[in-house]
């Protein structure tokens, strides 16, 4: 038995999501790609299509592909196709949760059914994974988009890895290979889908990158446009916010609320002190108190820091009223001891 067989990975059974959206002209293509770049990789796998609201036809060839799947060649060298159709364009990250979801594989490879990512990289992401890493995530080395794409995108990857800890070329890359388990650990909502190596790593994964083969597009257009950087970087805030404070509101909130709140206090002491020096005779000031600026910004700051303080109070009491339903910690192994006892 040689070593690639007897790796945790080639006895597994690898589950491909693809999210699908007007994507009718490929589909086919990508199937039969997908079956050579992996197929003799691992012992098997399935391929699971999730049409996130299309308004071609896309579901009809999804339906066809899954009907000949179930009927060609043999059990062993078949391929199942699974079909999955939301109701509406739910968005990349919904459609990844749904295809998620139903997978029985130990990995999970996703990738996008336009034809750019290739499913000939997948032994490469693969080696990574059987050296131990958890999250295997595509870099397009060389873009085939225009520049008005590719230049954010590189502003973008910066401050995702100065933001998160993270340093990936390419964080958007729909290449990514991974763990069954990181899927069931993280929560993707929105357009979070582009942080899952964020995520994953904020949990503790082991999250590498590989060069992969970027493809330009062979059918329809781009599903993206200028509005994706400017929803990229509020969702930065959001991932930044929830792996640094997700679990303890309070020490961000509080941090903010207490400085404000300090900084009033202060002028208002320092304020109470002319006062007092003036009534005394200590210092003679003719300017009123009420009269002075920091005054009012004394007072504005207690109250901003007032608030503060009570919103990281409620985000708190969220937080322990339904962190039950989600682990803050991530278990990596276990070892149980058996309890043997002697007879008397």
């Amino acid at each position: 038995m040689n070593d690639d067989d007897s790796s945790p990975a080639s006895r597994s059974i690898l589950s491909v999501v693809v999210p699908v959206f007007d994507e009718q002209e490929s589909l086919v293509q990508l199937i039969d790609e997908l079956k050579a770049g992996i197929g003799r990789s691992v012992a098997g796998f399935e391929i699971i299509l999730v049409d996130d609201g299309s308004t071609d036809e896309t579901w009809r060839v999804i339906t066809e592909l899954s009907k000949a799947a179930s009927i060609a060649g043999s059990s062993e060298n078949r391929v199942p196709v699974s079909g999955i159709r939301l109701r509406r364009n739910f968005g990349k990250a919904a459609a990844l949760t749904a295809g998620m979801k139903i997978a029985t594989g130990e990995f999970i490879l996703m990738l996008d059914a336009d034809l750019q990512d290739d499913p000939a990289e997948f032994p490469a992401l693969l080696k990574q994974i059987n050296a131990g890493y958890d999250v295997v995530n595509g870099w397009k080395e060389r873009r085939l988009d225009p520049w008005h794409k590719v230049y954010p995108s590189k502003v973008f990857n910066w401050m995702v890895g100065a933001m998160s800890g993270l340093k990936l070329h390419d964080h958007n890359c729909g290449l990514k290979l991974f763990r069954s388990e990181v899927a069931r650990e993280i929560q993707l909502y929105g357009e979070l889908h582009r942080f899952i190596p964020v995520l994953a790593h904020a949990r503790g994964f082991k999250v590498t990158e590989v060069a992969v083969n970027h493809r330009p597009r062979q059918h329809g257009h781009s599903k993206y446009g200028v509005r994706r950087f400017l929803r990229g970087l509020l969702d930065l805030l959001t991932v930044s916010f929830l792996t640094g404070f997700g679990r303890r509101p309070l020490h961000a909130m509080g941090s903010v609320g207490m400085g404000f709140f300090t900084i009033g206090m202060l002028g208002l002491a320092y304020l109470s002190l002319i006062w007092i020096a003036n009534q005394t005779g200590l210092i003679t000031d003719p300017k009123p108190i009420g009269s002075r600026p920091l005054l009012a910004y004394s007072i504005a700051a207690s109250l901003l820091g007032g608030q503060a303080l009570s919103l990281g109070l409620l985000a708190e009491l969220i937080v322990a009223n339904t962190m039950r339903t989600t682990d803050s910690y991530s278990v990596r192994e276990t070892t149980h001891m058996k309890n043997n006892t002697a007879s008397a």
